[in-house]
């Protein structure tokens, strides 16, 4: 009898620490869950703030001593330059040709100044006379949600072909750019002021000898880019390229025609 009861009492002591022990356990705070959350947001906060961006003006981006247009200039980058971001400005303080933005402060050329951040894009601007495809695939290193796709269409007399660019911004000023240089927009027609009539249709001043149409064509609703077009065409040969907005993404087309 005696060794009954003492088996209980031990049974009943034993039951009684571990759920101490399990008590004990889950109030304590998990340094290790703390750890990750803390990685986890400075890896967010890396991959948001880039390091470095890239000059997106054709005639170049002035550097400047302080953080406005008045202030001393300091240099002017070049189209394609890629610059060090030191700080950076979220807030749009300044709209300038449609564009809003804010100062970004920069490093060039063993230089600090500010530069203004609507002209400044994180993906790097493509060469001269390359193929879509190409620099797609080089976007694709660092930016994979990049999207190119190529098709054939038409008859055998008037054959087409399509080239469409998904890039992962909602910016329209980085998507024209991009399309300009890439598709052949004449470097004549600047961005177009998200504020105006509902549709509106640009001439080229001064187009090369032969042309037979040279146009950009502007949508809005409510003062909010739509769909920008551009149009080309000559003797036996056309081509049309147009920038809309695709979700969370910026869709450049181009396709071209044989007559």
């Amino acid at each position: 009898m005696k060794k009954v009861a003492y088996s209980l009492f031990v049974l009943a002591v034993t039951i009684t620490v571990l759920s101490c022990k399990n008590e004990t356990k889950s109030n304590e705070p998990s340094e290790i869950s703390e750890e990750t959350n803390e990685l986890a947001l400075a890896e967010k906060e890396t991959e948001t703030t880039p390091d470095f961006l890239y000059v997106t003006a054709s005639s170049g981006l002035t550097l400047r001593e302080h953080n406005n247009l008045n202030s001393e200039k300091l240099g002017v980058m070049p189209y394609g330059t890629k610059v060090k971001v030191i700080a950076s400005e979220d807030e749009e303080t300044m709209n300038i040709g449609g564009i809003k933005g804010g100062m970004h402060q920069i490093e060039y050329n063993q230089k600090t100044g500010y530069a203004f951040n609507g002209y400044l894009s994180k993906f790097f601007p493509p060469e001269e006379d390359i193929k879509a495809k190409i620099y797609a695939e080089d976007l694709k290193g660092q930016f994979p949600e990049v999207s190119f796709t190529e098709t054939t269409g038409g008859t055998a007399s008037n054959p087409s072909n399509t080239q469409t660019l998904l890039l992962p911004t909602k910016n329209w000023h980085e998507a024209f750019y991009i399309a300009a240089q890439l598709f052949d927009i004449p470097k004549s027609f600047a961005f177009p002021n998200p504020k105006g009539s509902n549709e509106e249709t640009i001439k080229e001043k001064d187009p090369k000898s032969g042309t037979w149409t040279s146009q950009l064509t502007v949508n809005r609703k409510d003062n909010s880019l739509e769909k920008i077009n551009y149009a080309y065409s000559t003797e036996g040969f056309g081509y049309g390229v147009t920038i809309t907005k695709d979700g969370n993404k910026m869709k450049l087309e181009r396709t071209e025609v044989i007559d």
